[in-house]
């Protein structure tokens, strides 16, 4: 990938790293050779990023060229909202009270060079808030409350901003950043296209496993793309990518939600996107949009504080409870008797303003039909866990958690089944979906659209085996395609 340091003025780069081209933005702007560019990474090191500013234009044209810039427009928008700031700054509240707590001082100001700071033991916060806000170089402000320190606000920087007592530590933090493994062109001519896997080598669950993660790797590559694994702390690489496959267990509230609509927003091709994971995640969303849409699901009423003692005026017992952000039977909690239902809506109503209830309908299995680019890929039978009402139990010992799974030819699952699973992901959009339904006196009852649907070696793939991971890779392909059709 070809470096090119963007800056007002070449006199403004003042240090001496190898790899990489220092470019004016009047060039960068106005010079056609620039147009036509592939596979660039543009560093914006202009002077001022305000709204049409030359620095505003570097970036805005870099996306629009199809080059990687950084920072993003997104980001620069970023920096204009106070509100989205402290939003953003509230996921690394914990590192911040932790890293400044011993500072004895009412104020804290920190500089940020390429992801560093010139004192290591801030290096970790300083990491974190540039993969939260990727600028080259940024200079945050905090201050002591109450509750501990808290971030006031933070902010691009220039060249020109730098104190001469940092600048040696620029130097060593733009060698090191600029040298990374990541720039560097270790990959075959033969590939077309970058993808980025998200994993958590932790997760007890994650949606793929080992081995299904290798096999797509394979047959990824076959198909032209270089594949990296990636984790949370890979934040800032997003944007050298084309694609990125999460195959962490998503919600909104996570670095899940995050990286999808950094990638969405970067260009990239993404599963799942942003939308599909704030559509799938929350039960009332699903609920309102299925009912809607007069797809049968379980009887369902959204629960509120002021509503609550009317439920059983519509529900005998016993009744299942879902927090709104539930997933993979966790948050999920059936009440057998009054005692159970005050207890259950007592916790679940202090978390959350809402709360959907819906009817228990007791079955030996659920139907799980996979659904890619609106049509049927796969489909499942998850059977109960062993002396359980859910797939999962995850109270039972390790062996006993989930129940057996059976995969059929799609031919061989009953046609309304698919139909109706195929309805209700399109509702969602054009992703990757498992939909689960029951069936009750031969209809189709869908309970729920799961976004990130589990893909394990030898249960999702047992009928078309590597195939089921070749129709992912060409539907990222096909859509990679014709974004560039697109851009011609």
């Amino acid at each position: 990938m070809r470096k090119l340091i963007v800056v007002n003025t070449p006199s403004d780069w003042t240090f001496n790293v190898s790899g990489v081209e220092v470019v004016s933005a009047r060039d960068y702007i106005t010079d056609s050779s620039f147009f036509d560019m592939k596979d660039v990474r543009v560093f914006n090191l202009c002077r001022q990023y305000r709204y049409q500013a030359t620095g505003y234009y570097v970036s805005l044209l870099a996306e629009a060229r199809g080059h990687k810039a950084i920072p993003s427009n997104m980001t620069m928008q970023d920096f204009r909202s106070q509100t989205i700031v402290k939003s953003i700054s509230e996921d690394i509240d914990d590192l911040i009270k932790q890293t400044l707590h011993d500072l004895k001082t009412e104020k804290f100001t920190l500089s940020i060079y390429f992801g560093r700071n010139v004192a290591k033991k801030y290096n970790h916060l300083a990491k974190q808030l540039y993969n939260l806000f990727q600028a080259p170089l940024l200079r945050a402000q905090f201050s002591k409350a109450e509750e501990g320190w808290v971030m006031q606000s933070i902010r691009p920087i220039s060249l020109r901003d730098i104190p001469e007592t940092h600048l040696a530590s620029v130097q060593e933090s733009a060698e090191a950043y600029f040298s990374k493994k990541r720039y560097q062109a270790i990959k075959e001519n033969t590939y077309l296209y970058d993808m980025a896997i998200l994993i958590d080598k932790d997760e007890k669950e994650p949606p793929s496993d080992a081995k299904a993660l290798e096999i797509f790797e394979k047959e990824a590559e076959k198909e032209g793309f270089f594949v990296e694994y990636i984790d949370k702390d890979d934040y800032s690489k997003i944007g050298e990518y084309d694609a990125l496959f999460i195959r962490v267990t998503t919600a909104v509230n996570h670095y899940t939600y995050r990286f999808a609509r950094r990638a969405h927003t970067e260009g990239l091709v993404v599963f799942d996107d942003p939308l599909s994971i704030l559509r799938c995640t929350n039960k009332v969303y699903l609920s309102e949009l299925l009912n809607k849409a007069r797809i049968p699901t379980p009887k369902t009423m959204i629960i509120h504080k002021d509503n609550r003692d009317k439920l059983l005026e519509h529900f005998d017992l016993p009744v299942v409870l879902k927090k709104p952000d539930s997933a993979f039977s966790v948050g999920v909690v059936k009440a057998k008797d009054q005692a159970s239902l005050d207890s259950t809506l007592d916790e679940m109503l202090a978390g959350s303003d809402l709360v959907v209830v819906q009817e228990y309908i007791p079955t030996d299995f659920d139907w799980r039909i996979g659904v890619l680019d609106r049509k049927p890929l796969y489909a499942c039978k998850y059977h109960m866990a062993a002396g359980h009402w859910q797939i999962y139990n995850w109270t039972a010992e390790k062996t006993d958690q989930s129940g057996n799974v059976e995969t059929f030819r799609l031919e061989d699952v009953p046609a309304h089944i698919v139909e109706v699973a195929v309805k209700a992901a399109n509702l969602i959009g054009d992703g990757l979906y498992g939909v689960d339904l029951k069936e009750i006196d031969g209809q189709a009852i869908v309970i729920e659209v799961n976004d990130n649907p589990s893909l394990d070696h030898g249960y999702e793939d047992a009928v078309l085996k590597e195939g089921l991971y070749a129709e992912i890779v060409k539907t990222f392909k096909k859509r990679l395609e014709k974004r560039l059709e697109k851009r011609k």
